[in-house]
């Protein structure tokens, strides 16, 4: 686990606990570990892997990073930054950050295409309650597709 100071492990488990309060499967969980990026993941004499309370926050993590679209490979190098402790602080915050603008710029493109399907749906609302099609929807300015090269043909 990240070599940040944690001083409380807690009490040992086994992934099917992890699995219930992650809601996550244990499939997943273990992809997740065959990726490298479930550090700090203790055996028992069984052999049977043991995760602590820090593994249930750095799994939702993962999660979460994974799902708004960071590579498998930024969540490696954020991961084993994360292993080297206090001295990579600046480095996995900077890290962080830019992964938060591509974020934003996705939620931003996501907004604008939302805001067309509204429209459309309001379109068709006022054409079933008229009974006359309504004018066409305008397009906005950033849908635009951008101007061709010189050179290309148009279809």
């Amino acid at each position: 686990m990240p070599a940040d100071g944690a001083t409380e492990r807690g009490t040992p488990f086994h992934i099917g606990e992890l699995a219930a309060r992650t809601g996550r499967t244990v499939h997943a969980i273990r992809w997740y570990e065959t990726q490298g990026l479930v550090p700090g993941v203790a055996r028992d004499e069984g052999g049977r892997r043991l995760y602590v309370e820090l593994h249930v926050g750095w799994l939702d993590l993962m999660e979460r990073l994974r799902r708004t679209g960071m590579s498998i490979a930024e969540m490696r190098e954020y991961t084993a930054l994360a292993l080297q402790g206090k001295t990579t602080l600046r480095e996995r915050r900077d890290m962080l950050a830019a992964h938060r603008e591509r974020v934003n710029e996705t939620i931003a493109g996501w907004k604008r295409a939302l805001s067309l399907v509204e429209r459309k749906i309001d379109f068709y609302d006022e054409w079933m309650a008229s009974g006359h099609r309504p004018p066409l929807i305008a397009a906005e300015a950033s849908a635009v597709p951008k101007k061709r090269r010189s050179g290309a043909t148009r279809r």
